[in-house]
């Protein structure tokens, strides 16, 4: 099965009693063989009951945020209405008996919640094919913010996955995978569990955060983030982090007879002002633009002479 076909599969099973998935029939050839090889296909598609104690975490992290709020809202709507879509499992490889999440970890821990039975389909995936189903099903969510698929994708990469096989699992191209791990590879790992999803922050605000902590102790910065959620997290740590910006020396003081001070004088590129103190001189502001057209009458009549 190519990889981009690998959910095609996976998802819409024909629902059929809920019983255990048994062992592959023994193939033999002609017609019982073609009979035995739809059973088994049949029963491959079937969605079975499965006591979500014996489901363990599988594949590579996606969320980034503890969501107890929102499993319980989860919760609340499966009680309410029961599950409506299955989730995906396959058999644990170095357990007998249990089971890993492919996709659907939040619809499993609901049910724990609620100490019911997860209605999933099962599979028999390597870890290669567990992380690419995991990945294609990711990249149909919209929850999942940008930090997160970049995070998914780095795990990939570490994993030794080639760009293709991570662009396939993704469904991007190569030019958004490589703009993913730029922003992964950027951002410490402590610093990002310690932000979260940040939902609202896209690719070029995590890189500018990434420049502000380029020569900072991580550990250091992820120590000081707080906020109420990731998106308030990441605002903090950014302003927090802001390069300060330089003093602007202040105005010169502008001086009067016996040294008096009238003021301040602010020269721009374009524009000279004058700021008069009320107090240091007062009605002198008023006298002098009473004066200001002969005064500067007389400004022109030096340039004429």
């Amino acid at each position: 099965m190519a990889r981009k076909d690998l959910l095609k599969g996976l998802l819409n099973p024909t629902e059929v009693p809920a019983s255990p998935s048994p062992a592959a029939p023994r193939m033999t050839k002609g017609a019982i063989g073609a009979v035995g090889q739809s059973i088994a296909d049949l029963k491959s598609r079937s969605v079975i009951e499965v006591d979500p104690a014996l489901i363990d975490e599988g594949g590579l992290e996606d969320r980034l945020d503890e969501d107890a709020a929102g499993i319980a809202e989860l919760a609340a709507s499966i009680h309410a209405y029961g599950q409506q879509v299955p989730v995906l499992l396959r058999h644990a490889p170095a357990a007998e008996g249990r089971f890993q999440v492919v996709y659907g970890r939040r619809r499993v821990a609901a049910l724990r919640l609620l100490g019911q039975p997860v209605r999933a389909m099962l599979r028999d995936l390597s870890d290669r094919d567990l992380m690419i189903a995991q990945g294609q099903e990711n990249a149909q969510r919209k929850d999942l913010s940008f930090i997160e698929k970049a995070n998914f994708a780095r795990q990939m990469r570490d994993l030794g996955f080639e760009r293709a096989v991570i662009c396939d699992a993704l469904a991007v191209d190569k030019t958004v995978v490589s703009r993913m791990l730029t922003v992964a590879d950027a951002i410490p790992l402590p610093v990002l569990h310690a932000i979260g999803a940040a939902p609202s922050v896209g690719r070029n605000r995590w890189l500018e955060l990434a420049e502000r902590i380029r020569e900072r102790d991580p550990e250091a910065v992820a120590a000081a983030v707080t906020g109420a959620d990731s998106d308030q997290r990441f605002e903090m740590i950014f302003r927090r982090l802001a390069p300060a910006r330089p003093r602007l020396p202040a105005p010169p003081c502008l001086t009067g007879a016996g040294e008096i001070a009238l003021g301040r004088v602010e020269r721009r590129a374009d524009e000279t002002i004058l700021a008069l103190s009320h107090s240091a001189a007062p009605g002198f502001d008023d006298w002098l633009l009473a004066r200001i057209e002969r005064l500067h009458r007389e400004f022109l009549a030096r340039g004429e002479e």
